[in-house]
């Protein structure tokens, strides 16, 4: 009994391994022939993928091609009379800007610190997103069209009938003539400028700028954060004219007191439409932009030109403005003749954020400010990108 006992149990254990044996071959056989499947599988996936990389890099090849062949019937003359090529270039944004008019908007930039402007995008071409991170930088450049120059419908003319100039007057140099590409003329071959700004704050699609020497309503093709390390260039070399820095500065700027009240009452209606706090802030920028001499050359000879044209029995010269060299060239000019020819006097008007502001300038360079009144531009300002809109960010 105990010998058949004993085989039972090995015959047991022997068909239990048996048994184990065959399910590990049949389970080994099965994950064998999944593995084979799956090899199988990823080989014709990878063979697909091949094929739709090598479709996509075709279609790419043939897009470059396509996209080559649009550019150039894109930029070739468009006119057998007018050999221009053109390029796909359109303001993304305008400048709504403390300078309402060219009188008075600053040769250069950062000249007036408290010159602000709001640079608003069309949110069509520029998501707002497109402005994230611009407000780690302190300053920024702007390029921009020249859309107020005189002679802008002539640049649309065969060159020969453009009459454009190659040298334009230089006011530091009192009316001396340079070559074009040798200054900061707006009047050039194509009307784009160049400009830096300070970035005070970005909201939405929207930048608040200071320091700008921007008119109002000028179209911005582009923007780029200012870079200290590559922009700025310690050795750079100027000509000698551009090292007299006070060449073009005033002797002094006093305020009336009819311009102080004049100003409280004019602000009651200006306030809701301006870039600035107070009246007493604005004053401050009228005496940032009438520290520099705004006026073009012609205007700063007109009283003396107008005292000898008197003296010699002819009539007075034109107030108009003939200097269309810079940006300062289309002041209002009025002439006040009292009895005696001494006491003839030049009051100039400028226009900051809709309101007129009149001074005088005497021979000792001395600027009287006068009076400030509303002005018809006031009208058409929004006032949907004034102080309060920034008031949180600039505090």
């Amino acid at each position: 009994m105990i010998s058949e006992a004993r085989w039972l149990a090995v015959t047991t254990i022997t068909l239990t391994t048996l048994s184990a044996a065959i399910s590990i071959s049949i389970s080994a056989y099965i994950f064998n022939r999944k593995c084979n499947a799956l090899k199988s599988k990823i080989h014709e996936l990878e063979l697909s993928l091949k094929s739709c990389s090598d479709n996509c890099a075709s279609e790419r090849q043939g897009r470059i091609r396509a996209q080559q062949m649009l550019r150039k019937q894109l930029t070739q003359p468009k006119s057998e009379n007018l050999n221009l090529t053109y390029y796909p270039m359109i303001p993304i944004g305008t400048i709504h800007s403390c300078f309402s008019t060219r009188n008075g908007t600053p040769r250069q930039p950062l000249l007036v610190p408290l010159a602000r402007a709001c640079l608003v995008f069309n949110t069509s071409r520029v998501p707002p997103a497109s402005l994230e991170g611009l407000a780690e930088y302190s300053h920024c450049w702007i390029i921009y069209v020249f859309h107020l120059n005189t002679n802008l419908e002539k640049l649309w003319k065969h060159p020969s009938q453009s009459g454009f100039k190659a040298k334009v007057r230089v006011p530091r140099l009192k009316g001396g003539k340079i070559g074009v590409f040798g200054t900061r003329s707006p009047h050039r071959p194509c009307p784009i400028g160049l400009t830096v700004a300070k970035v005070e704050a970005v909201q939405g699609n929207m930048i608040l700028l200071s320091g700008v020497d921007l008119v109002d309503g000028t179209p911005v093709l582009d923007v780029k954060p200012y870079l200290p390390y590559c922009d700025s260039i310690q050795e750079a070399a100027v000509p000698n004219w551009l090292m007299e820095d006070n060449l073009l500065s005033v002797a002094s700027v006093s305020f009336s007191e009819e311009f102080i009240s004049s100003l409280e009452s004019c602000w009651i209606t200006a306030e809701k439409k301006s870039l600035y706090a107070s009246p007493g802030e604005f004053q401050s920028l009228v005496m940032q932009v009438l520290s520099w001499d705004i006026r073009s050359l012609s205007q700063r000879n007109r009283p003396r030109d107008a005292i000898r044209k008197k003296e010699k029995g002819q009539l007075l010269c034109d107030t108009s403005d003939v200097d269309d060299e810079h940006l300062g060239e289309t002041a209002i000019v009025h002439e006040r003749e009292q009895n005696s020819l001494n006491s003839m006097e030049v009051v100039y008007h400028l226009i900051l954020e809709g309101l007129d502001v009149s001074y005088r300038i005497d021979h000792d360079g001395n600027v009287i400010v006068e009076k400030v009144s509303t002005s018809a531009v006031l009208d058409n300002k929004l006032d949907s990108y004034n102080y309060l809109t920034w008031k949180d960010k600039l505090q």
